[in-house]
């Protein structure tokens, strides 16, 4: 079973300029008051065979930017590339042509699975509906796909209800495998699991990644399966990307109060090592009514906030080579801070020890 091949030299995936409203009716007749401001301008690119990570705290826009990107939710505005091609100027035959390569594993995976067929029936829906394998085809692969994931082919008699959450979760990842995708966003596929089967889970995507140069969209909140999974992460608040960077670098050098903040916040993987705790001031802002400039500046502790934070709204800016950040008190610089510390400057906190391997379970 082949897929067409894509050009190496370009990005996978590339985002620009993405955006989300949901429109705030009141009233008998429903009149628009006002717009829920969920993906506000949203930009990125994922490469073939790369892991992006979307990070942030829940109800900054995560999982709206994964499902605008799939057209499960239609974008308000913005370009999405998938490949080349324009998704979000396609019809509905060929969006779902191009959704065999796009697919999702949803994050719970009590209610993404339809309780009514067996799952035999979910894995095998995929090679129906594009017409992929029939008959005894069909049913071979399906076996070989629950193979695949660590379930055993004779679960495919079975129905939902009699399996864990990490055996729904398996599946869930079986199903979106079964139309051989190129691009998979994850949308906190293990955030509902014990942390046992976490590791679980996210070794097996990354074997899976591995044979088969899969790219992942990976949206999640815990920071620590993040730094194991990514290559690149990008941080979101209030429906923006306020920093995106290799995952080592920006563990090692947060450039953002605010991913400082989130990363002050991740518990020591040992017991005997203390982190100074970054505690944010207020509530985040409601989406609905944003504040100016820097959306993060009411809450930013950063020495050098003044009142041109309320009214300057920061690009993403390159601060280093492939480190960006939206932050005007933030200056560009291509010396590293290794470089500065040896020319007598100040290096940053560590907030992460050393990237430390979850433990393959049998």
């Amino acid at each position: 079973m082949t897929v067409p091949a894509h050009d190496a030299t370009r990005p996978l995936l590339s985002v620009r300029d993405l955006t989300r409203h949901f429109p705030i009716k009141r009233g008998v007749f429903g009149r628009v008051t006002g717009q829920v401001r969920a993906v506000d301008g949203v930009s990125f690119d994922v490469a073939p065979g790369e892991t992006l990570a979307l990070v942030g705290e829940s109800g900054c826009g995560k999982s709206t930017t994964g499902r605008a990107i799939l057209r499960l939710i239609e974008p308000t505005s913005g370009a999405v590339t998938f490949d080349g091609i324009d998704v979000l100027s396609l019809d509905g035959a060929e969006l779902r042509k191009l959704r065999r390569r796009m697919q999702i594993v949803f994050q719970d995976p009590f209610s993404s699975l339809n309780p009514r067929m067996s799952i035999g029936a979910i894995v095998r829906e995929g090679l129906t509906i594009h017409r992929l394998a029939e008959g005894g085809a069909a049913d071979a692969r399906v076996r070989q796909l629950l193979e695949e994931v660590g379930l055993r082919p004779e679960y495919a008699t079975r129905y939902p209800h009699e399996f864990s959450g990490g055996q729904r979760q398996r599946v869930g990842i079986a199903r979106a495998l079964s139309v051989e995708p190129s691009f998979i966003v994850c949308d906190e596929p293990v955030s509902a699991l014990d942390v046992s089967v976490q590791a679980q889970v996210v070794n097996l995507l990354q074997d899976l990644q591995r044979d088969r140069g899969l790219a992942y969209l990976f949206i999640a909140h815990d920071l620590s399966i993040v730094e194991h999974i990514a290559d690149r992460v990008a941080v979101m608040y209030l429906g923006h990307i306020v920093e995106l960077a290799p995952v080592e670098r920006l563990y090692r050098e947060p450039v953002m109060p605010y991913t400082q903040a989130l990363l002050s916040a991740v518990p020591a993987p040992e017991p005997g090592v203390k982190r100074e705790r970054i505690l944010l001031a207020g509530d985040v802002p409601s989406p609905a009514n944003p504040p100016s400039g820097c959306v993060f500046h009411p809450r930013c502790q950063h020495p050098a906030r003044d009142a041109a934070c309320a009214k300057i709204v920061p690009p993403l800016e390159e601060k280093a080579p492939g480190h960006w950040a939206a932050c005007i008190k933030q200056p560009p610089t291509s010396v590293s801070w290794e470089q500065q510390q040896a020319a007598g400057g100040t290096k940053p906190p560590e907030f992460f020890l050393p990237r430390a391997a979850l433990h393959r379970s049998a």
